[in-house]
């Protein structure tokens, strides 16, 4: 049984897709959600705590996230809870996943290939290879 299912959104057309994926799985009544979003640290900022949203981050973004994110939120047929950080995408959704003891990852792939993969790197491959649970990872749509 999921207990724990953390969800990984970073704004994108996919994660409107990753939403729709959650609405396919049978889940318990007791289940619950994280949804998460990572804002990128800057790279001078990287040793700040990754826990709440630093200074030099555009507020109207912060907000944007977060009505998006309870706008998701209200779609789910489970309880939720929304975790808005601050560092590097895969290592604080590995560490959120430790920190709620996760039983699955639910994260979108942008579906990249060949070099703009070896040169943006792959957030969904870090936290397949990391994650101490599961990792359900959503394809974009194929054209």
């Amino acid at each position: 049984m999921l207990k724990t299912i953390l969800v990984a959104l970073d704004g994108s057309e996919i994660a409107e897709r990753v939403i729709k994926t959650l609405g396919y799985l049978v889940l318990s009544p007791n289940t619950n959600m994280i949804l998460c979003h990572v804002f990128p640290a800057p790279e001078s900022e990287i040793e700040l705590p990754a826990d709440r949203p630093q200074r030099g981050l555009p507020q109207f973004s912060y907000f944007h996230i977060e009505k998006q994110m309870q706008s998701y939120q209200e779609r789910l047929s489970v309880k939720s809870e929304l975790e808005l950080v601050t560092g590097d995408p895969a290592d604080e959704i590995i560490r959120l996943a430790n920190i709620y003891k996760a039983d699955l990852v639910v994260i979108g792939s942008r579906g990249l290939t060949g070099m703009n993969r070896i040169v943006q790197g792959s957030v969904s491959t870090q936290v397949m290879e990391a994650a101490n649970c599961s990792v359900l990872v959503v394809k974009p749509a194929r054209n």
